[in-house]
């Protein structure tokens, strides 16, 4: 196997194509322990770490940019992204130990296509759009079109995500995500719930986002759980048929981590947490950015 580093986004992509099983990692938290579990080595793999647009974060004023192998600690800690997106900070904040987020990025949480992956389902929330290099140039993808089932993504062998792009957050709109998990700590997620809300000037619901990660093959959205909040308070009545719709919208598997009634019920419980604490964060932002 050979190791390359290289320091440009068409140097990566040019040596994706001298092999067929040319592998890209930006932390390699899930590309050791898959190797040492006896999956195939890539005759050439390809680090991305060194590219300096994939381990940036910067606003222009009009969305954030997120290099796709940002290690997530760097994500958490710029206290200026955190206050704008908590519940994706606190998502990425949730992968793996303190020691891990040193090397785990958005890019590789997303690309490995766990359908219990922390982060994904805050990105979905938030709009996030993928942009992707290959040897074409690049093209872009929203985040929930990227990964198509366990461990399979839509994009091509010689392809790679450089950075992540989010619009910025307006006024009155907040987001958050929980999970649960049946540790402390450092642990897979049973299921993920990530949400963002908007509120109109009369504090009624004006815009609402709800997914779900862990109850399905892939990160679900709950449309009938968006549109029972639009035009709503979060009442019982409203949160009621959140939970409904969000245990609706699951199509989980028994395993040794819950049952598939287990997962519908904790998925109802958490989109409704979710829901409130995003209004909650919406409700402290009442100026702009």
């Amino acid at each position: 196997m050979k190791y390359v580093a290289p320091s440009s986004v068409e140097e990566a992509t040019s040596l994706l194509s001298t092999s067929p099983s040319a592998q890209v990692f930006a932390g390699a938290t899930d590309v050791v322990p898959q190797l040492r579990a006896g999956r195939p080595a890539p005759e050439v793999l390809v680090d991305l770490k060194n590219i300096e647009e994939l381990v940036s974060v910067a606003n222009d004023g009009d969305k954030w940019t997120v290099g796709a192998a940002t290690p997530t600690a760097n994500l958490t800690e710029d206290q200026a992204f955190s206050d704008e997106f908590p519940g994706l900070s606190e998502a990425a904040g949730l992968i793996g130990s303190d020691q891990i987020q040193n090397r785990s990025s958005l890019g590789g949480n997303l690309c490995n296509g766990s359908p219990a992956a922390d982060s994904v389902p805050a990105m979905v929330v938030n709009g996030a759009r993928a942009v992707v290099a290959g040897p074409n140039g690049t093209r872009v993808l929203d985040v929930a079109e990227v990964v198509t089932g366990p461990g399979e993504t839509s994009l091509d062998a010689d392809e790679f995500i450089v950075e992540f792009e989010i619009d910025r957050m307006p006024a009155r709109t907040g987001d958050a995500y929980l999970r649960m998990i049946p540790r402390t700590e450092m642990d897979i997620a049973v299921v993920g719930a990530g949400a963002r809300i908007t509120l109109a000037e009369d504090g009624s619901i004006e815009q609402a986002a709800l997914a779900l990660g862990a109850v399905a093959p892939t990160v679900v959205r709950v449309p009938d759980a968006e549109t029972a909040l639009v035009g709503n308070t979060a009442d019982d009545e409203t949160l009621s048929a959140v939970a409904n719709a969000a245990s609706e919208a699951c199509n989980p598997i028994d395993d040794k981590r819950g049952t598939v009634a287990y997962r519908k019920q904790v998925a109802g419980v958490l989109a409704k947490r979710a829901v409130l604490i995003a209004i909650e964060r919406a409700e402290q932002r009442n100026g702009t950015n």
